[in-house]
């Protein structure tokens, strides 16, 4: 344990802003496909598999239907398309963010559990580059972390010592969404005017979805 703390003040000490990891872990096969038969369902009286075979036969034709979803606000068929994410290397900051968005399914790593001497801390940009502020940042982190580690000395629960660590450590989630929450996800969070951190997030996850559904998130549209 006492190694572990350690580590845990040297991290406090020499902290960088880590890099947002994102990784696809799964979505729906062939999502365009799915989103351009939901669209045909709503305007077809024929059977369903007539409508698969039609849009099989039909190269690009589920391109059209989408672009005509988006462009006639018909965003119900776009949710037929579900996409899952895990998500590293965000602050608690970012996180808390993230989880106002509805609706998703969010599984979030829990201090209680996790081996929070192990954790790193995000630095804000603003803060990187001033290197007053970075001492100032430094120094709280390291006094949080010592704090954190003199209470679970005085047998206090983790959970409970975890009060005290800054919202600046770093967390991983997993996160399921379709698509027409992500798109209004990526519509609010790739503004200019949203926070640097979550913006990020969101630009890489936007790039993720474009490279198996281009059709669908070609535009990030309010929805």
């Amino acid at each position: 344990m006492e190694t572990n703390n350690q580590n845990l003040l040297l991290d406090a000490q020499n902290h960088e802003n880590q890099m947002i990891r994102i990784r696809l872990l799964w979505y729906t096969p062939n999502p365009e496909f799915t989103v351009a038969l939901a669209m045909r369902r709503c305007y077809s009286a024929k059977p369903i598999e007539e409508l698969e075979a039609e849009l099989s036969s039909r190269p690009g034709y589920e391109h059209d239907l989408i672009a005509k979803a988006l462009r006639d606000k018909t965003f119900d068929v776009i949710e037929h398309a579900v996409f899952m994410f895990e998500i590293e290397g965000i602050s608690r900051v970012c996180s808390h963010q993230l989880v106002r968005h509805r609706i998703a399914s969010y599984d979030q790593e829990s201090q209680r559990f996790s081996a929070v001497e192990k954790e790193d801390f995000v630095t804000p940009p603003s803060i990187q580059t001033n290197p007053q502020a970075v001492a100032v940042y430094q120094e709280f982190i390291k006094a949080s972390v010592e704090a954190f580690r003199k209470l679970k000395e005085l047998d206090v629960p983790k959970e409970d010592a975890r009060f005290i660590l800054p919202q600046s450590i770093g967390t991983k989630l997993v996160v399921t969404a379709n698509a027409r929450s992500l798109m209004h996800f990526f519509w609010q969070r790739t503004a200019t005017q949203a926070q640097w951190e979550i913006r990020e997030l969101a630009e890489l996850m936007l790039k993720e979805c474009k490279k198996v559904a281009p059709s669908i998130f070609k535009e990030v549209l309010e929805v």
